[in-house]
């Protein structure tokens, strides 16, 4: 549903929807039950379409529905069906996945005395008439019988064998979550009076059990692989942690500072690549769980129910991921916290360096100002001493010409007055130039 309705009374006074309201309407009714009648046979396929992958798909379809003359998705739609011959196939296109699922003629289910026969290889032929849109995540053989009971231990692995009833005991589902030869997880559902509405729905949900426990199992590769990692990280971290009681030098907190934003930069890194992947897995686990409370167990014949098995073996992954996750968290928090101490010791070492520098600089200047006093003195001394020389010259000149000076005594008593001259104009210029300065 995603066409706009204009909303208005008989007088023609139309209300603008928002333009969102199509779709927010139309999600409440998106991917509905489709009937099945009993017997029938289900292939279902899930392919990774991350990326461009969604687009060449949605193309892929569009084109196989065209040559048929069948009906195209419209280009905002997430969910698909389409009716050629006595083949349905369904298609619907997730934010990450895309999954294909074909309800096979009855005639071919009907015919088969025994479960899941003939093989589901001949019968994949009509996937081989869209192109592949991606890596292939699940593939479903699920066979739909009237009937009240199997030896189920004849069709599935004993071991790894699950089964239940639904909610009234109507349908009763079996499957052992291993692949068979052709690669296909198998899935048995016995009908006991379902309806085609309810095997419809019933079909829907089993499928999206085993869609979305396959998914929420992505995340279990990402942690094994960044556990190494992690426990790494965390053994170096401890290793610093105890340097740092006993390291002191300005040098060495320098380098346990570096290496700690480089461990923080590798942790954050690590989180940032796996944040997606174990979010989805959280909400692809919790999916699987409301399914499994919608369908309502109960047990049969002493096996573990679906449920069951999901607690047995895949909540521990789902466990796994979360702790990975809580550890990424927990240590980046650690790696800050450290590195923030380690700073404050770095920075508190090097402000006692400026103050030693500064301690250093004032006692230079002081030494400067000393030397430039004393030189300021040689330089009055040695002003004064041209100064009275020419005074002396003058003297004697005068004294040659008749004048009734005696050079000695002229030339002493010019000395204080141009000392003192000399020593004031010397301070009077190192005032001006302190001035301006």
């Amino acid at each position: 549903m995603s066409a706009e309705v204009t909303i208005g009374d008989a007088a023609g006074s139309n209300l603008e929807p928002h333009c969102q309201r199509a779709t927010i309407l139309g999600e409440v009714h998106a991917r509905p039950f489709t009937a099945i009648e009993t017997p029938c046979r289900v292939l279902h396929f899930g392919f990774d379409t991350t990326a461009e992958r969604a687009d060449a798909d949605r193309a892929a379809l569009t084109d196989f529905c065209t040559r048929r003359g069948l009906l195209a998705p419209e280009p905002a739609a997430r969910h698909h069906r389409v009716v050629f011959g006595t083949t349905a196939l369904r298609w619907e296109q997730h934010s990450e996945f895309t999954t294909y699922t074909w309800e096979l003629p009855a005639g071919i289910a009907a015919g088969a005395a025994t479960p899941f026969h003939p093989p589901a290889g001949p019968l994949a032929a009509p996937m081989g008439l869209v192109p592949p849109p991606g890596p292939l995540l699940v593939a479903i053989d699920l066979h739909i019988l009237a009937a009240e009971d199997v030896a189920f231990e004849r069709v599935f692995a004993r071991a790894s064998l699950a089964a239940a009833e639904n909610s009234d005991g109507k349908a009763l589902y079996a499957t052992d979550f291993q692949c068979d030869p052709a690669g296909y997880v198998r899935i048995l559902v016995l009908d006991r009076g379902l309806g085609a509405e309810r095997a419809g729905a019933l079909v829907q949900r089993v499928l999206e059990l085993e869609t979305y426990r396959t998914l929420a199992l992505l995340g279990l590769p990402e942690a094994q692989r960044l556990a190494p990692a992690v426990t790494r990280i965390e053994r170096r971290l401890a290793e610093i942690a105890d340097e740092m009681r006993t390291v002191d030098s300005f040098a060495a907190n320098q380098h346990l500072l570096g290496e700690l934003t480089a461990l923080a930069a590798e942790i954050e890194a690590g989180g940032a690549q796996s944040l997606f992947r174990f979010g989805a897995s959280r909400a692809y686990y919790e999916i699987v769980r409301l399914r499994l409370e919608t369908i309502g167990e109960r047990k049969v014949k002493g096996l573990p129910t679906w449920s069951s098995f999901m607690a047995r073996r895949v909540a521990p992954a789902m466990r796994t991921c979360l702790t990975t996750e809580e550890r990424q968290t927990a240590l980046s928090a650690k790696l800050a916290r450290a590195a923030d101490l380690l700073r404050t010791r770095v920075d508190v070492a090097l402000q006692q360096q400026n103050q030693d520098l500064l301690k250093s600089m004032d006692t230079r200047t002081r030494l400067q100002l000393r030397l430039q006093q004393t030189v300021e003195g040689l330089s009055v001394a040695a002003i004064s001493y041209y100064v009275v020389g020419l005074l002396g010259y003058l003297a004697k000149a005068a004294h040659d010409g008749g004048l009734p000076v005696e050079p000695s005594l002229a030339t002493a008593a010019a000395v204080p007055p141009v000392v003192l001259g000399v020593w004031f104009m010397l301070r009077r210029l190192r005032r001006h130039i302190a001035g301006t300065g």
